[in-house]
């Protein structure tokens, strides 16, 4: 099993902890979209593919399951991936950090698209924001602290992590 940290990198705007939205009353836990790359063949999915620290599948001759259980399409290895845990907060502007760790096996991650609803908070106000990633940037206005809040400038890399306990 590899472990890998999910690192964002983004320009904040008059806002800090930016996070997917997940809803904790309901259970409900953000949908990362990923690609990935066979670690037997290296062919790449077409697509990015859905994967969430809730939903579980189990793995074909084994007693264990993980959030993403697939089958490669050119040379049909299953693998497997998992979320190890709930989102971390994005705090540092302009610099890669890690907001999520991904335990895989026979795969790699190699890309990452910020879909979705995300939030954060006003860095002098602390007015809440929830917006949408989808186009990769969001721009507003905090009437409470009177200036422009935005999200831009969206990256993100996927480096070898080591297993949180």
């Amino acid at each position: 099993m590899t472990v890998f940290d999910l690192q964002l990198k983004a320009d904040l705007e008059n806002v800090t902890d930016l996070l997917p939205v997940e809803d904790t009353e309901s259970d409900t836990a953000y949908n990362w979209f990923i690609k990935f790359q066979c670690g037997s063949c290296h062919e790449t999915t077409e697509n990015l593919v859905a994967i969430c620290r809730n939903e579980f599948s189990p793995i074909s001759g084994s007693r264990g399951e993980a959030n993403l259980v697939m089958s490669c399409k050119f040379c049909k290895r299953e693998s497997s991936a998992s979320i190890s845990g709930p989102p971390l907060a994005y705090t540092k502007n302009g610099e890669f950090a890690t907001v999520t760790q991904i335990e895989c096996r026979g795969i790699d991650p190699v890309a990452f698209e910020p879909r979705g609803e995300w939030k954060a908070k006003g860095a002098e106000s602390n007015s809440r924001f929830t917006f949408s990633l989808d186009e990769n940037e969001w721009y507003d206005y905090d009437d409470d602290a009177g200036e422009t809040v935005s999200v831009s400038n969206i990256e993100a890399q996927f480096v070898r992590g080591r297993q949180q306990k």
